[in-house]
């Protein structure tokens, strides 16, 4: 048995190819290694594929035991920081069972060099949700995740090209880039930067009535961004609010879109580790330190 683990903004997710649970990021505070067990008993666990934060500390699909400072430069950053992610990544570091950790995709990372403008990418659990995606529609495709942020990301030929990270373009509910006025409050010391970023979604900035279509606006053209580096891709939504936006995508992008639930990223990380443990690579061109 292979296990994902999508280290999400609200919850922790985790998925086999038999089933799944979440438990939110507060209550992984108490994890258990044990927990596991409600998908099948640890000795029948072959593989884990684990994310933690921002992922930018390495640039490699790594077995668990070499990653340092759980493969992230610093724990300050964009966010929210509440610990279940750490308990769950540490759980699993001294369980014993085999696993690795999967990389974000930052200026380290074997992309396109011009999205390398900026320092981040996206976090590793989107790897997993283009991973699943790649399964289903082939190595060209374009994947926005729509939800408290909105992150979109470019395969091309099975490999991953490049991304727009939540803080970059398209605001989700929650989060979003700083405009002038954040920056302004910034400056004032009204509000730190990330205080900024956590208040920048479209629940904090809009009327609830142009909420949803703006979410679909910005998310569209993040595709449409993507679409000129590859046209030929096909075009995958994820995340809470994939279904809710997905006609307004498909129409503006005048193309169909497929959609994804919320276990689309924990899936496709046990798909990662099932391809890993059984000796296919690369994933999505990323290499391999096992």
């Amino acid at each position: 048995m292979f296990i994902g683990i999508d280290h999400g903004t609200t919850a922790m997710r985790f998925a086999s190819e038999e089933g799944h649970f979440k438990i939110s990021r507060e209550a992984a505070r108490e994890f258990s290694v044990h927990d596991l067990e409600r998908l099948c008993p640890l000795d029948e666990i072959e593989g884990i594929a684990v994310c933690y934060s921002m992922g930018d500390g390495i640039s490699a699909v790594t077995d668990i035991r070499k990653v340092k400072h759980r493969g992230v430069v610093s724990r300050e950053g964009a966010g929210k920081h509440i610990g279940g992610g750490t308990r769950v990544y540490d759980e699993v570091a001294a369980s014993g069972i085999p696993a690795v950790v999967v990389p974000g995709i930052h200026r380290g990372s074997p992309t396109d060099p011009r999205f390398k403008a900026y320092s981040h990418q996206t976090s590793p659990e989107k790897l997993g949700i283009a991973y699943e995606v790649c399964h289903d529609l082939g190595g060209d495709v374009v994947v926005s995740d729509i939800s408290s942020n909105t992150v979109t990301l470019l395969v091309s030929g099975g490999e991953i090209v490049g991304a727009f990270d939540a803080c970059v373009f398209a605001p989700g509910t929650q989060h979003g880039a700083l405009d002038v006025d954040a920056i302004r409050r910034i400056d004032a010391g009204i509000e730190t930067a990330n205080e900024a970023f956590l208040h920048a979604g479209v629940t904090h900035t809009l009327p609830p009535e142009e909420q949803d279509r703006t979410i679909a606006m910005f998310a569209a053209m993040e595709c449409a961004s993507m679409l000129l580096l590859n046209p030929r891709a096909q075009v995958a939504l994820a995340g809470s609010k994939a279904p809710v936006v997905a006609d307004e995508v498909r129409a503006l992008l005048c193309r169909e879109v497929a959609v994804y639930d919320e276990w689309c990223a924990a899936r496709g990380l046990a798909r990662i580790a099932h391809d890993v443990f059984t000796g296919s690579a690369p994933v999505l061109g990323l290499p391999l330190e096992l």
